[in-house]
């Protein structure tokens, strides 16, 4: 018998195989379009703020810094500047958090933990329906409705807390008769409907956070003897930290930027004013809104420069919002 010489079999298998890594079919597709898609929101972007940008140096040359730290607005006078519009922004931006942030937290606990199951798909639907109401029909709902309570609210709470400089309004708050009209068009008023526009945005957020929620964890804290909130609040809310923060933030860019609603209910009025009860200030969309069909030359670019301050806040708030969403993690604040 002869025996046939064998092949060094070891030796051919122990060569690695050669994996390709180029994208085909449906996997190429998907990748190269979203790849489109995001360059193009970053083009379009880039765009609008470099467009801002560059409308804005005619005004930058003409009224220096002081275009930052003058309070009036006066085509007429040609003094013109954003410093009480940046504060009115900021404090109508604050308030309306202020009312936003707790019913946000608490729709998405609800949702997340405490809604039935078969209960939960229409609360988040009901909530996402919500975003979509059109901002006019939020200001025409806070000036016909919420407006007349807002002000009596406003009264009470001056004239209990009027000597906190927050809460001061410079009439007599406990006169026979009140002048009610101190009270509407403020910063108090505008903030409540802009609540209800950012409260989904800041729900969902938080909500699709908390639904992330490892169950093991949830479900070792129960079997610890936890109650329900027990778990919640060692449990999903460490986890969620993240997501509560980032949805704030997301819902305080938009506050910052909403226009119709404000521009509805506030009374235009050019001074930094830390009063939020009384009537009168002014917010940098709301300013564009009402002046932009008059304006001409100077002006008008000192509009888009006012624009442009506002684009860059709402870019640095959102930024930073997208960034914390990105990163929250749980784990390590959960025991």
């Amino acid at each position: 018998m002869t025996t046939l010489p064998m092949r060094d079999v070891d030796a051919v298998d122990a060569e690695p195989r050669r994996l390709s890594r180029k994208l085909t079919g449906a996997d190429a597709i998907f990748v190269h379009t979203s790849r489109a898609i995001g360059a193009s929101v970053l083009v379009i972007t880039g765009g609008i703020g470099l467009f801002l940008a560059y409308q804005s140096v005619p005004t930058l040359r003409h009224y220096g810094f002081t275009f930052f730290t003058e309070t009036q607005w006066d085509s007429n006078a040609d003094k013109i500047g954003i410093a009480a519009v940046l504060v009115g922004t900021v404090e109508v931006a604050l308030v309306a958090m202020f009312f936003a942030f707790p019913l946000a937290l608490a729709t998405a606990l609800y949702i997340s933990e405490y809604a039935p199951p078969r209960l939960q798909g229409f609360f988040v639907s009901l909530v996402d329906l919500m975003a979509a109401v059109p901002s006019i029909v939020y200001g025409l709902w806070g000036f016909f409705l919420v407006e007349p309570h807002a002000s009596e609210l406003a009264h009470f709470v001056s004239q209990h807390l009027g000597w906190i400089p927050l809460f001061k309004v410079h009439t007599d708050a406990n006169a026979a008769s009140p002048d009610m009209s101190y009270y509407i068009g403020s910063v108090f008023v505008a903030a409540i409907p802009v609540a209800m526009m950012v409260l989904p945005m800041a729900c969902a957020v938080m909500r699709q956070v908390f639904s992330q929620t490892p169950p093991g964890e949830k479900e070792a804290a129960l079997a610890l003897g936890s109650s329900k909130w027990g778990m919640i609040k060692t449990v999903v809310l460490p986890f969620g930290k993240g997501g509560i923060i980032g949805g704030t933030m997301l819902g305080l860019g938009r506050a910052l930027g909403e226009t119709i609603a404000v521009l509805l209910i506030i009374s235009p009025e050019f001074v930094i004013k830390p009063n939020i009860l009384e009537r009168g200030t002014s917010t940098v969309s709301a300013l564009i809104a009402g002046r932009f069909g008059e304006a001409t030359g100077i002006q008008l670019s000192a509009l888009l420069a006012a624009g442009f301050v506002l684009f860059l806040i709402t870019l640095v708030v959102n930024s930073l919002a997208s960034i914390i969403v990105s990163r929250s993690r749980s784990g390590a604040e959960t025991s």
